[in-house]
């Protein structure tokens, strides 16, 4: 059996995730905090994303973009430089809140083109039509909404010097 390929961010996302919070409920202090452990996971995530911008998967991609946008190239090679400086501002605590803020609104804005491709492209999977696609999207802008919710919550500190 062959894992469809559309699963490796999600499961990325919980396995890290997943495996820092138990390495923290193991004693290794710096990890002990939840928003430390769901940002190595976001970071996991987008690195798995950003990277398939540029490789493996970047015509499909191209292709998910709707037709009304122009230079489609061009757009999923900005958002994956996006998607990558994301995923390295969220694992360092200054940049933590505002690169969790920026890849939540990144999320959002590529919606659009989750549902184009589900509605008008190839199904080749499962994964790719709208419900599933859709709650992925869900599962991701939780992922970086319960960071920004923690971080703006934090009282007495100002949103980008917050700690964890």
């Amino acid at each position: 059996m062959v894992m469809d390929p559309g699963l490796v961010p999600v499961l990325m996302l919980i396995a890290v995730t997943a495996t820092l919070s138990l390495l923290g409920a193991a004693g290794v202090r710096r990890l002990k905090p939840w928003p430390v452990a769901v940002r190595g996971g976001v970071a996991a995530l987008f690195v798995t994303t950003g990277l398939a911008h540029f490789i493996g998967m970047r015509e499909e991609l191209v292709a998910m973009v709707p037709p009304a946008l122009p230079a489609p190239g061009l757009l999923v090679a900005v958002t994956g430089v996006l998607e990558l400086a994301g995923a390295a501002g969220v694992l360092w605590s200054r940049t933590a809140p505002w690169a969790a803020a920026g890849l939540t609104v990144l999320l959002l804005g590529m919606f659009p083109a989750n549902v184009y491709k589900a509605l008008h492209g190839p199904v080749t999977s499962v994964l790719d039509e709208l419900v599933p696609r859709s709650l992925m999207q869900v599962v991701f802008l939780a992922a970086t909404g319960s960071l920004v919710m923690y971080y703006a919550r934090t009282p007495n500190r100002p949103f980008a010097q917050r700690r964890p």
